[in-house]
């Protein structure tokens, strides 16, 4: 037999069986076999990853099986693509074709586990929204940064942070910001390969890859990526297996010097449900905080959406500053829930959004919105709560003592009312007994070192935020 497709296909069937369908669908179907110019047989593998796998773990054995088939004694290398260049088609081959002509072999096609394939469908099926882009997204004073920091990372621009970790609480523009990078980034480079998953995509991926026995199509599959976004993060915590996977890929991606970004609710090192050694990996790069939006942000947000949905032509004319200013005082938590509101004003405005006032606006959507204004939460609600939680009276935390019984859950308290209200520092400062606003500035960015660093620090704060959220 002479004949490199006969004696390829016969090879790589009986080496399937010996490794197993897993790693034969990642690393060998994907491959092809061709001469380069000097005549020699090499084995081009899709990724440096596969060559490097194949090398490591096949080549010789390929060989043996080789040399007992082929009737000239030929051997194999392995080379990868970007080496070779691109492979002929197999219909252009021919045995005894002249030296230096390419003599490829059609990959054997096998099923691979694959959490998302190459091109803007399927990074569209991945679940990216199309809204969420950069043209989208709206600055504030919060996340300015974590702006900066997204479109650097979408730019493909040379960094020194890798991975970037975008925290923060939920609703505030950490999907927005990974959505946005993924469009930019596939734009900007049409042949890389950018991954956008969610952790709960991954999660059930790796499960379905272990039941069909291919994990190594799953690896290859985010360890050939360009770029690898995974969003939502903690939730890999409590899952031994997926946690090692996930830091085994984060590990061969950096060493090959490819781009990671990563979401979560909390920082790195506050994410106590994660073994400490993907914790370490996780905050190795560029922690970069998306903080709650203030006021000003909101409305603006709540404005980019009303013209968002008028371009739709779901409402015509422009909304009242006072009606906009109402919706986005009633409406205290994330940006999802402002613009769930929003959507709601515009379903039942209309063509008469223009003319809608306060009162009317309140009449319409009435338990659409989260209640007047008893059911705000208030600088005074937020110092009762955690005077009761801490065993203290209000007047505790009002006062001059700065014990630490005492001064810790006055800057609790003070952190809180930052997230929850849209009282400044100097007005927050008056209400916690005419403090300077640098004390208060202080204090909340302590609670927020506190939170990434303190397991108990953390419990009392989010304990402390649902009761205020009832």
């Amino acid at each position: 037999m002479t004949d490199p497709d006969h004696i390829w296909t016969e090879a790589a069937n009986r080496l399937r069986a010996e490794i197993g369908d897993g790693p034969f669908s990642s690393y060998i179907a994907p491959s092809a076999v061709r001469a380069d110019g000097a005549g020699q047989l090499i084995l081009v593998t899709p990724t440096a990853y596969a060559r490097d796998w194949v090398r490591k773990n096949a080549l010789r054995r390929m060989n043996e099986l080789w040399l007992g088939l082929d009737g000239l004694n030929r051997r194999l290398d392995v080379r990868c693509r970007a080496e070779m260049g691109s492979v002929a088609p197999a219909s252009q081959v021919a045995a005894g074709r002249a030296e230096g002509a390419a003599v490829v072999a059609a990959p054997i096609p096998m099923p691979t586990v694959a959490p998302v394939a190459d091109g803007e469908r399927a990074v569209r099926a991945a679940g990216l929204q199309d809204r969420l882009t950069f043209d989208s997204f709206v600055e504030g004073q919060g996340n300015a940064f974590a702006l900066a920091i997204a479109r650097q990372a979408a730019a493909w621009a040379d960094g020194h942070f890798n991975p970037i970790f975008f925290c923060g609480p939920y609703g505030y523009g950490k999907t927005h910001l990974l959505n946005a990078i993924a469009w930019e980034a596939q734009r900007l480079r049409p042949d890389a390969k950018v991954v956008y998953l969610t952790a709960e995509r991954f999660l059930s991926t790796f499960v379905r890859a272990m039941q069909d026995r291919s994990t190594a199509a799953f690896k290859e599959s985010l360890r050939s990526a360009d770029m690898l976004l995974i969003d939502d993060v903690q939730f890999v915590g409590g899952k031994a297996s997926t946690q090692e996977e996930l830091l085994a890929t984060l590990t061969c991606l950096i060493e090959d010097g490819k781009k990671i970004v990563l979401s979560a609710d909390r920082p790195p090192m506050a994410l106590t449900e994660i073994e400490p050694r993907l914790r370490s990996h996780l905050a190795s790069g560029l922690t970069c905080p998306v903080e709650p939006a203030d006021r000003q942000l909101k409305l603006a947000v709540a404005r980019n959406r009303l013209q968002a949905l008028a371009r739709l032509g779901v409402v015509s004319g422009e909304v009242q500053a006072d009606v906009l200013e109402h919706l986005v005082d009633r409406t205290p938590g994330s940006m999802r829930e402002l613009e769930g509101a929003v959507n709601t004003l515009a379903a039942v405005a209309g063509t008469r959004l223009s003319t809608l006032g306060v009162d009317e606006t309140q009449g319409l959507l009435g338990s659409a919105l989260r209640g007047g204004p008893e059911r705000r939460i208030t600088v005074d609600e937020i110092q009762k709560t955690v005077a009761d939680h801490f065993s203290l009276k209000q007047a505790d935390l009002l006062s001059e003592r700065r014990t630490r019984a005492v001064a810790r859950p006055r800057q609790i308290a003070m952190w809180l009312c930052k997230q929850h209200t849209t009282r400044s520092y100097p007005d927050i400062g008056r209400r916690f007994g005419g403090r300077d606003h640098t004390t208060v500035l202080h204090g909340v960015r302590k609670v927020e070192e506190l939170i990434a660093a303190d397991d108990q620090i953390a419990r009392d704060v989010e304990t402390l935020t649902r009761k205020l959220r009832g």
